[in-house]
Protein backbone atom coordinates (compact mmCIF):
# COMPACT_ATOMS: atom_id res chain seq x y z
CA UNK A 1 0.00 0.00 0.00
CA UNK A 2 1.14 3.55 -0.73
CA UNK A 3 2.07 5.80 2.17
CA UNK A 4 -0.44 8.55 2.85
CA UNK A 5 0.47 12.19 2.47
CA UNK A 6 -1.61 15.27 3.26
CA UNK A 7 -1.59 17.78 0.40
CA UNK A 8 -2.70 21.39 0.88
CA UNK A 9 -4.82 22.04 -2.21
CA UNK A 10 -6.01 25.58 -2.87
CA UNK A 11 -7.23 25.04 -6.42
CA UNK A 12 -4.44 27.12 -7.94
CA UNK A 13 -1.62 26.29 -10.29
CA UNK A 14 1.04 25.67 -7.64
CA UNK A 15 -0.98 23.39 -5.39
CA UNK A 16 -2.17 21.34 -8.38
CA UNK A 17 1.46 20.80 -9.39
CA UNK A 18 2.32 19.90 -5.81
CA UNK A 19 -0.43 17.26 -5.76
CA UNK A 20 0.82 15.81 -9.04
CA UNK A 21 4.35 15.64 -7.64
CA UNK A 22 3.18 13.82 -4.50
CA UNK A 23 1.33 11.30 -6.66
CA UNK A 24 4.43 10.91 -8.85
CA UNK A 25 6.47 10.07 -5.74
CA UNK A 26 4.04 7.25 -4.98
CA UNK A 27 2.01 8.78 -2.16
CA UNK A 28 -1.69 8.21 -1.61
CA UNK A 29 -2.86 11.81 -1.64
CA UNK A 30 -5.25 13.08 1.04
CA UNK A 31 -6.07 16.62 -0.07
CA UNK A 32 -7.10 19.41 2.28
CA UNK A 33 -8.71 22.67 1.14
CA UNK A 34 -10.03 25.59 3.17
CA UNK A 35 -13.15 27.69 2.88
CA UNK A 36 -11.65 30.53 4.90
CA UNK A 37 -13.78 33.45 3.81
CA UNK A 38 -11.77 34.19 0.68
CA UNK A 39 -13.39 36.41 -1.91
CA UNK A 40 -12.15 34.17 -4.73
CA UNK A 41 -14.28 31.14 -3.77
CA UNK A 42 -14.19 29.69 -7.30
CA UNK A 43 -10.87 28.16 -6.27
CA UNK A 44 -12.72 25.67 -4.06
CA UNK A 45 -14.59 24.33 -7.08
CA UNK A 46 -11.26 24.15 -8.87
CA UNK A 47 -9.74 22.19 -5.98
CA UNK A 48 -12.50 19.59 -6.23
CA UNK A 49 -11.92 19.26 -9.98
CA UNK A 50 -8.17 18.89 -9.55
CA UNK A 51 -8.45 16.32 -6.76
CA UNK A 52 -10.73 14.20 -8.94
CA UNK A 53 -8.65 14.60 -12.10
CA UNK A 54 -5.37 13.69 -10.40
CA UNK A 55 -6.79 10.75 -8.48
CA UNK A 56 -6.63 11.95 -4.89
CA UNK A 57 -7.55 9.27 -2.38
CA UNK A 58 -9.59 11.79 -0.40
CA UNK A 59 -10.46 15.49 -0.50
CA UNK A 60 -11.79 17.42 2.47
CA UNK A 61 -12.78 21.07 2.75
CA UNK A 62 -12.56 22.68 6.20
CA UNK A 63 -14.50 25.84 6.92
CA UNK A 64 -12.76 28.68 8.73
CA UNK A 65 -13.78 32.30 8.89
CA UNK A 66 -10.64 34.39 8.68
CA UNK A 67 -12.82 37.15 7.24
CA UNK A 68 -13.82 37.90 10.85
CA UNK A 69 -10.29 39.21 11.35
CA UNK A 70 -9.89 40.87 7.96
CA UNK A 71 -6.54 42.53 7.38
CA UNK A 72 -6.21 41.22 3.83
CA UNK A 73 -7.71 42.13 0.48
CA UNK A 74 -8.47 38.42 0.03
CA UNK A 75 -10.83 38.32 3.01
CA UNK A 76 -12.03 41.92 3.42
CA UNK A 77 -14.23 43.22 0.59
CA UNK A 78 -13.62 46.78 1.79
CA UNK A 79 -10.00 46.47 0.63
CA UNK A 80 -9.17 46.57 -3.06
CA UNK A 81 -7.08 43.84 -4.67
CA UNK A 82 -4.01 45.54 -6.18
CA UNK A 83 -4.10 45.60 -9.99
CA UNK A 84 -1.24 47.96 -10.87
CA UNK A 85 1.47 45.30 -11.07
CA UNK A 86 3.67 43.29 -8.70
CA UNK A 87 5.61 45.58 -6.37
CA UNK A 88 8.32 44.97 -3.73
CA UNK A 89 7.31 44.28 -0.14
CA UNK A 90 4.49 42.33 1.46
CA UNK A 91 1.26 43.07 -0.43
CA UNK A 92 -2.18 43.65 1.03
CA UNK A 93 -3.23 40.23 -0.36
CA UNK A 94 -1.15 38.59 2.38
CA UNK A 95 -3.56 36.82 4.76
CA UNK A 96 -2.20 37.04 8.33
CA UNK A 97 -0.95 33.66 9.58
CA UNK A 98 -2.79 31.77 6.80
CA UNK A 99 -0.10 29.19 6.10
CA UNK A 100 0.55 28.63 9.79
CA UNK A 101 -3.15 27.97 10.43
CA UNK A 102 -3.54 25.69 7.42
CA UNK A 103 -0.35 23.75 8.03
CA UNK A 104 -1.34 23.23 11.66
CA UNK A 105 -4.64 21.68 10.58
CA UNK A 106 -2.85 19.59 7.96
CA UNK A 107 -0.53 18.43 10.74
CA UNK A 108 -3.50 17.40 12.87
CA UNK A 109 -5.02 15.36 10.05
CA UNK A 110 -1.65 13.80 9.19
CA UNK A 111 -1.27 12.61 12.77
CA UNK A 112 -4.73 11.03 12.72
CA UNK A 113 -3.95 9.36 9.39
CA UNK A 114 -0.59 8.16 10.73
CA UNK A 115 0.97 10.03 7.83
CA UNK A 116 4.49 11.33 8.13
CA UNK A 117 4.36 13.58 5.07
CA UNK A 118 2.73 16.94 4.25
CA UNK A 119 3.06 18.64 0.86
CA UNK A 120 2.58 22.37 0.35
CA UNK A 121 3.13 24.33 -2.84
CA UNK A 122 4.93 27.36 -1.41
CA UNK A 123 7.52 29.05 -3.58
CA UNK A 124 10.37 31.41 -2.74
CA UNK A 125 10.93 32.70 -6.29
CA UNK A 126 7.59 33.99 -7.63
CA UNK A 127 5.85 34.22 -4.27
CA UNK A 128 4.52 37.80 -4.10
CA UNK A 129 6.58 38.61 -0.99
CA UNK A 130 4.63 36.47 1.49
CA UNK A 131 6.73 35.78 4.61
CA UNK A 132 5.15 32.34 5.20
CA UNK A 133 6.44 31.03 1.85
CA UNK A 134 10.15 31.25 2.71
CA UNK A 135 12.46 28.25 3.30
CA UNK A 136 13.33 29.39 6.82
CA UNK A 137 9.64 29.48 7.74
CA UNK A 138 9.06 25.96 6.41
CA UNK A 139 12.12 24.64 8.28
CA UNK A 140 10.92 26.26 11.51
CA UNK A 141 7.40 24.82 11.11
CA UNK A 142 8.76 21.33 10.51
CA UNK A 143 10.87 21.60 13.68
CA UNK A 144 7.83 22.78 15.63
CA UNK A 145 5.66 19.99 14.22
CA UNK A 146 8.04 17.32 15.47
CA UNK A 147 8.14 18.91 18.93
CA UNK A 148 4.39 19.46 19.22
CA UNK A 149 2.89 16.09 18.27
CA UNK A 150 2.57 12.72 19.93
CA UNK A 151 3.91 11.11 16.76
CA UNK A 152 6.95 13.36 16.70
CA UNK A 153 7.76 12.83 20.37
CA UNK A 154 7.48 9.06 19.90
CA UNK A 155 9.94 9.14 17.01
CA UNK A 156 7.64 9.09 13.97
CA UNK A 157 9.23 12.12 12.35
CA UNK A 158 7.08 14.26 10.08
CA UNK A 159 8.48 15.79 6.89
CA UNK A 160 7.15 18.95 5.27
CA UNK A 161 7.71 18.71 1.51
CA UNK A 162 8.00 21.85 -0.64
CA UNK A 163 8.86 20.54 -4.13
CA UNK A 164 8.23 23.91 -5.80
CA UNK A 165 10.27 26.03 -3.39
CA UNK A 166 13.18 26.86 -5.70
CA UNK A 167 11.34 26.81 -9.04
CA UNK A 168 10.26 29.75 -11.16
CA UNK A 169 6.63 29.90 -12.27
CA UNK A 170 7.71 28.74 -15.73
CA UNK A 171 9.55 25.75 -14.24
CA UNK A 172 6.52 24.88 -12.12
CA UNK A 173 4.31 24.90 -15.21
CA UNK A 174 6.78 22.77 -17.16
CA UNK A 175 6.94 20.30 -14.27
CA UNK A 176 3.17 20.08 -14.09
CA UNK A 177 2.86 19.56 -17.82
CA UNK A 178 5.26 16.60 -17.61
CA UNK A 179 3.15 15.19 -14.77
CA UNK A 180 -0.12 15.56 -16.67
CA UNK A 181 -1.67 18.54 -14.86
CA UNK A 182 -4.53 20.18 -16.75
CA UNK A 183 -4.01 23.82 -15.82
CA UNK A 184 -7.34 24.68 -17.42
CA UNK A 185 -8.91 23.21 -14.27
CA UNK A 186 -7.07 25.58 -11.94
CA UNK A 187 -8.00 29.05 -10.67
CA UNK A 188 -5.27 31.41 -9.47
CA UNK A 189 -6.93 34.83 -9.71
CA UNK A 190 -7.40 36.76 -6.47
CA UNK A 191 -10.78 38.02 -7.64
CA UNK A 192 -12.10 35.35 -9.98
CA UNK A 193 -15.82 35.50 -10.71
CA UNK A 194 -18.28 32.72 -9.82
CA UNK A 195 -17.48 30.95 -13.09
CA UNK A 196 -13.78 30.95 -12.24
CA UNK A 197 -12.87 33.52 -14.89
CA UNK A 198 -9.76 35.53 -14.09
CA UNK A 199 -9.40 39.31 -13.94
CA UNK A 200 -6.03 39.25 -15.71
CA UNK A 201 -4.58 42.19 -13.76
CA UNK A 202 -4.06 41.09 -10.12
CA UNK A 203 -0.61 39.91 -8.97
CA UNK A 204 -1.59 36.24 -9.19
CA UNK A 205 -2.84 36.65 -12.77
CA UNK A 206 0.29 38.54 -13.81
CA UNK A 207 2.64 35.93 -12.34
CA UNK A 208 0.61 33.11 -13.90
CA UNK A 209 0.50 34.70 -17.37
CA UNK A 210 4.21 35.50 -17.29
CA UNK A 211 4.90 31.92 -16.25
CA UNK A 212 3.08 30.41 -19.21
CA UNK A 213 4.78 32.87 -21.55
CA UNK A 214 8.26 32.05 -20.20
CA UNK A 215 7.51 28.32 -20.32
CA UNK A 216 6.45 28.57 -23.96
CA UNK A 217 3.13 26.88 -23.16
CA UNK A 218 -0.29 28.25 -24.21
CA UNK A 219 -2.14 29.86 -21.30
CA UNK A 220 -5.43 27.96 -20.73
CA UNK A 221 -6.76 30.57 -18.28
CA UNK A 222 -10.29 31.82 -18.91
CA UNK A 223 -10.31 35.59 -18.58
CA UNK A 224 -13.30 37.85 -18.10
Amino acid sequence: MSSKAVILLSGGLDSATCLAEAKHRGFSACCLSFDYGQRHRAELDAAARIAAALGAAEHRVLKLDLAQFGGSALTDTHLDVPVAGVKPGIPITYVPARNTIMLSLALAWAEVLESRDIFVGVNAVDYSGYPDCRPEYIAAFETMANLATKAGVEGARLSLHTPLMALSKAEIIQTGQRLGVDYGLTVSCYQADEQGRACGVCDACRLRREGFSAAGIPDPTRYR
